[in-house]
């Protein structure tokens, strides 16, 4: 197989662990499961890891958005990594999400996942209270020196880019694996052209990303709902027929921010219980009732469903709000 452009740049300074981590064509931002009581359910997620797994999924962002980390106590974000990393190490990458907007919290949580074995870090740039571009560089070089990590570029949730400029400052770092970029096909021509090792952030763009602007692969959100066919679209060759195929699942999946459609949907399928954590809630039944016929046409055996009953559509009154598994 030709080496991918994001393979050619700062091989000496990169550590074994660094460059196993660029290899890596499908990570999927997994969904984490509540029990009635809102606590993590640790056994509707072994079942789900297990699904990712048997699939082709190479990695697991553990607690990311998807995952709702920012929902978490940090006491519930580290008992998964450490529950991931004693489950799964050796089967599938553990990428801890372990950035914040703080500094400390960011470099205290970063080295506690390593400690507990995680394989990466995925680190962010402060949002909310945003900084300078020097200020972005000290930020992620003071986590970045525990392990392997993959910067995340998602201005439309930091409300700041991450340019090229600020990316190229970390090229020559040994632990340096890469970025999860969603700014789109040009940005990650420009730095896989550059070297860098980039993973798409966009669902509906991954493919093409994949197959024509140089990235590794990608960071998805619909491998929680379809990994297998994911796989497909980032192992095998150029495949417009299937990217075509789930456009409408990716398009359904972002109708509502994310994770509420892939939330839901996991519901419908028995792989979660029908239980979020505020300030998330279910997507509509008109919504909830098309995505039924998407799946058929997609086919539902791609899927998790282990529920006894197969798909369904649910009831709203289905579906149950908690705060945390402590407040209730």
């Amino acid at each position: 197989m030709a080496e991918s452009p994001a393979g050619k740049k700062a091989k000496m300074a990169a550590t074994a662990a660094t460059l196993s981590i660029r290899k890596l064509r499908l990570m999927t931002a997994i969904k984490t499961p509540y029990r009635q009581d809102g606590n993590i359910d640790y056994e509707a997620w072994d079942k789900l890891v297990e699904h990712q797994i048997a699939n082709g999924v190479e990695a697991l962002i553990v607690g990311g958005t998807t995952g709702e980390g920012h929902l978490f106590t940090w006491e519930e974000h580290f008992a998964l990594i450490a529950h991931s990393v004693g489950k799964f190490k050796g089967r599938i990458a553990i990428v801890g999400n372990t950035g914040s907007n703080s500094t400390a919290e960011m470099v205290y949580a970063t080295k506690k996942g390593f400690a507990m074995g995680m394989d990466c870090a995925l680190l962010i740039n402060p949002y909310y209270g945003k900084t300078s571009a020097r200020g972005i560089v000290m930020h992620i070089e003071a986590s970045l020196k525990y392990g392997p990590g993959i910067i995340y570029n998602v201005p439309g949730r930091t409300a700041q880019d991450i340019s090229p400029e600020i990316i190229m400052k970390f090229a020559e770092h040994e632990h340096f694996a890469g970025v999860k970029e969603c700014k789109g096909h040009d940005r990650i021509k420009e730095l896989s052209d550059k070297g860098v090792a980039c993973w798409s952030g966009n669902d509906e763009e991954s493919h093409l990303d994949r197959h024509v602007y140089g990235a590794v692969g990608v960071i998805s959100v619909t491998a929680n709902i379809v990994p297998g066919l994911m796989h497909k679209l980032m192992h095998g060759e150029r495949n417009d027929a299937l990217d075509t195929t789930l456009q409408p699942l990716y398009k359904w999946l972002f109708t509502e921010p994310n994770p509420i459609g892939v939330n839901t949907l996991l519901m419908m399928c028995g792989a979660a219980s029908p239980v979020f954590r505020l300030p998330y809630t279910f997507a509509s039944k008109e919504m909830r009732e098309e995505v039924v016929t998407m799946l058929k046409t997609i086919g539902v055996e791609n899927c998790p469903v282990f529920g006894a009953q197969g798909l369904q559509v649910l009831e709203d009154s289905d579906f149950k709000h908690t705060l945390s598994g402590d407040a209730e």
